[in-house]
């Protein structure tokens, strides 16, 4: 099946990031999107299995997009997809497939569309063989292939090519296409499979005494991932640990047992969370 089969969503796995600008490494802008993503994502029932930044290099970016290309993962792309010379995300993708880039048809007309409602408005031309309309054109090419993903703000569309989902840098441009794609090609996977987590606070133990229990656990549950976030106590609180059990199904309750009876066990102090 060709990956750009929207049937192709079934295969999933994992789900990644790609946050890209100079502005969000420099301190220039605080990036907002991998806190958001994970909550639409969790709304859902679904995961961020993992996250990159990088910054407007082009070498870099088709780096990172063979190695994202040659997984089953599913990516959101955040920025860099204008017409400016710093936005090379584009460029870099169709680098990355080996295919050329080329002006989509359904762009092309949506962005024509734009330019007749600035128009409208006084703010430009909607003849698209002025200079300024010919660049903004440019945002309508894609790599070969590729399909549109609408934008409810302003018209200018984002693009899909094999499972990666590229939009906007702006917030209020790329959280609601990310909605569309979530709803529209993943709908399929939602609370499916969900993700549990149950954890408990241990105070004043250090976690080498509850690293043993941990191990155990993890080799007794098969699907069971173990976590620790010790504390060391900042603003007033007790030094403690959040040890956790996360997994699917059943088992994470009977993994959740097992670690607070071994809490228990060692005689440390706790609280469920």
């Amino acid at each position: 099946m060709n990956r750009d089969d929207p049937r192709h969503a079934a295969d999933v796995r994992r789900i990644g990031a790609l946050i890209i600008g100079d502005e969000i490494l420099s301190g220039k802008r605080q990036d907002k999107h991998l806190v958001k993503l994970i909550g639409m994502l969790s709304s859902r029932g679904l995961r961020l299995t993992w996250a990159r930044y990088v910054g407007d290099d082009h070498e870099l970016l088709v780096d990172a997009l063979e190695q994202s290309f040659s997984s089953a993962d599913a990516v959101f792309c955040f920025g860099g997809i204008g017409a400016t010379p710093d936005d090379m995300t584009r460029q870099a993708t169709a680098q990355a497939l080996g295919r050329p880039l080329l002006l989509h048809p359904e762009a092309a007309r949506l962005i024509a569309q734009r330019c007749a409602d600035m128009a409208a408005e006084g703010k430009g031309s909607a003849d698209m063989t002025t200079p300024e309309n010919r660049q903004r054109l440019k945002m309508g090419e894609f790599p070969e292939g590729a399909a549109i993903i609408p934008n409810s703000f302003n018209r200018i569309p984002g693009f899909n090519v094999e499972d990666h989902w590229f939009v906007p840098g702006f917030p209020v441009m790329a959280w609601p296409m990310v909605e569309w794609v979530l709803d529209n090609h993943y709908r399929h996977l939602f609370h499916r499979g969900e993700q549990i987590d149950r954890s408990l606070l241990v105070y004043e133990t250090a976690e080498s005494v509850v690293t043993p229990l941990l191990e155990a656990i993890e080799s007794a549950f098969a699907g069971i991932k173990v976590y620790s976030l010790p504390s060391v106590g900042e603003n007033g609180e007790r030094r403690h640990i959040e040890l956790g059990v996360k997994g699917v199904g059943d088992v994470v309750e009977e993994a959740y047992l097992s670690l607070r009876h071994g809490i228990i066990d060692l005689g440390s102090d706790f609280d469920e969370v």
